[in-house]
């Protein structure tokens, strides 16, 4: 018991050890499980846009807030269900979101229009919402401190990794089968966790003196939504649009008042902002926010290569990613070991410059000519770096927020990484688009007006028009393909400059080794641990 620590907290801290290996094996692969469910739900639905499109007879906006529309529900719930799910039980809370996360499964996969599939898609992120941090929360929770690392190094490694192996399987049954039957796969691990935490997950909750905090949660909610719609809108809409920029100031008045909120409720906030002085805290949100970005902008970038340059089908471009995803799952499982022997700082240093160089790989010898072999290296790489910084940062977040607020670490945790997903995606996507319609404009001489014009809007759409280009068909295609390339250089290395920064910042104030947060002596903390 360290000296700060009052006896209900050190009891609390090692109710852990009253479970054998084989019990605490059981309880992270049903989290893990349970957290599968979510990941292949997320990564679905976005091989089969234009399935939808077709079968709803939905335009792209209609389409895109299918899949959207998931991610604000999930964001902006994070931060509340997750301090609900500390106080009323992570157990309970665990069960009812996969149960209601089964039901909108199903609800999508039925759905007769495109209005059922939204609300559809939107109780599927409501039950995300509530499965997801209380995934992480049972591992912080349950796991003595020796064996923690390595079971949150197999939690980012399914959550980091799971996107790839499930965009594979979804796309491997949009081909063999149909879209609907890619409801398939979250449904039938939903059932799997759900019979696991039923018997296997203890329950455990934190009692507080203070009641919750409700305005806290709304406002929380209110800010995620704002920015997360910016991110989504602002490519498709345009980002000087009335609708985005007054996402924009909606997101951020309320995020400033938020955290003047939180400042004047201090111990009896649902997020105490103070704790965003702690190194650990910042640096593993800032590089998990970063990672993520990277991570879901290389996708975006890396589908339409092989799709549109490659000429590949949907199911051999996601083999053609499952590489990074396997080597991103398996140094997820050792950085904890590394971090313990050369620190959390230079393990999330060396992980932080893998990246930065798969991304410089990648700008160096990508090309049309070269084909797969011209990106694998860079692929490989980034899966070693983002394996090394994923899971030391997210032992960093959890170990910087007290016991009680587990379920808030995780929430947390998670929504650093859905607003890393999409600003990545906004970012990274724009830069590219710009790439390309920069490189195209002087290489279509010769292309009737007509079609250059639609050229311009994107690969996708200068492969489509080729046939109206005439004797210039070919020249058209080279043209797109080539622009492509040129647009992917220039994401590529902004992104390396991105990775170059947050290097240079992790290497200056970087977390250290992540210390136990000793409970509030002034709070009663109780853990309830029942088999």
């Amino acid at each position: 018991m360290t000296p700060n620590q009052p006896p209900q907290a050190a009891a609390a801290a090692t109710s852990g050890s009253a479970l054998d290996a084989r019990q605490l094996r059981t309880i992270l692969i049903a989290v893990s499980v349970a957290l599968m469910a979510v990941i292949a739900s997320v990564s679905g639905l976005n091989v089969a846009q234009t399935h939808l499109a077709v079968d709803f007879g939905a335009s792209q906006s209609t389409v895109l807030w299918i899949i959207n529309v998931y991610t604000l529900a999930l964001a902006a719930l994070l931060l509340p269900l997750g301090a609900i799910g500390d106080r009323l039980g992570r157990k309970p809370m665990l069960v009812a979101g996969l149960a209601v996360f089964g039901v909108a499964s199903v609800a999508g996969a039925l759905a007769p229009n495109a209005e059922v599939m939204i609300a559809a898609r939107m109780g599927a992120g409501v039950g995300a919402a509530m499965i997801v941090p209380i995934t992480l929360a049972v591992i912080t929770s349950t796991f003595p401190e020796e064996q923690r690392g390595k079971a949150i190094g197999v939690w980012t490694g399914v959550g980091g990794g799971g996107g790839v192996v499930g965009l594979f399987l979804s796309a491997f049954l949009v081909d063999a089968a149909n879209w609907r039957w890619l409801f398939a796969l979250p449904g039938v691990l939903v059932v799997v966790a759900l019979a696991m935490t039923l018997k296997s997950v203890p329950n455990s909750f934190e009692r507080s003196r203070h009641s919750f905090d409700t305005i806290g949660a709304l406002v929380a909610a209110v800010a995620v939504v704002g920015l997360i719609f910016v991110l989504q809108e602002g490519p498709e809409r345009g980002w000087t649009a009335s609708v985005t920029v007054i996402g924009l100031a909606v997101g951020l008045v309320a995020t400033v008042c938020f955290v003047v909120w939180e400042l004047r409720r201090r111990d009896a906030s649902l997020l105490d902002v103070r704790l965003f002085r702690e190194r650990g805290l910042v640096g593993g949100s800032v590089t998990l926010l970063v990672t993520f970005g990277v991570q879901a902008g290389i996708t975006v970038v890396l589908l339409p290569f092989f799709q549109a340059v490659l000429g590949w089908s949907a199911l051999l471009s996601s083999v053609a990613m499952l590489p990074r995803a396997v080597v991103l799952i398996v140094t997820s499982g050792v950085a904890p070991r590394l971090a313990a022997q050369i620190g959390v700082r230079r393990t999330l240093a060396i992980g932080i410059a893998l990246t930065g160089v798969g991304l410089a790989l990648m700008a160096l010898f990508v090309s049309v000519d070269g084909g797969y072999l011209s990106v694998l290296a860079g692929l490989l790489a980034l899966g070693f770096g983002s394996g090394l910084a994923m899971t030391p940062s997210t032992e960093a977040i959890t170990s910087s927020l007290p016991r009680e607020k587990q379920g808030v670490a995780s929430a947390l945790n998670d929504a650093t990484r859905e607003f890393g997903t999409a600003l990545g995606v906004a970012l990274l996507g724009a830069l590219l688009s710009a790439g390309y319609r920069s490189s195209i404009d002087g290489r279509l001489q010769g292309i009737p007006q007509g079609t250059a014009d639609t050229a311009r809007d994107g690969i996708a759409n200068a492969l489509e028009a080729v046939p109206s280009a005439g004797p210039r068909a070919q020249d058209l295609v080279h043209a797109a393909q080539q622009s492509f390339v040129d647009g992917w250089q220039q994401a590529m290395w902004v992104g390396t400059a991105v990775m170059g920064a947050l290097f240079v910042y992790i290497a200056l104030r970087g977390p250290k080794k992540p210390a136990p947060v000793a409970a509030d002596e002034a709070e009663a903390t109780e853990d309830v641990a029942a088999r």
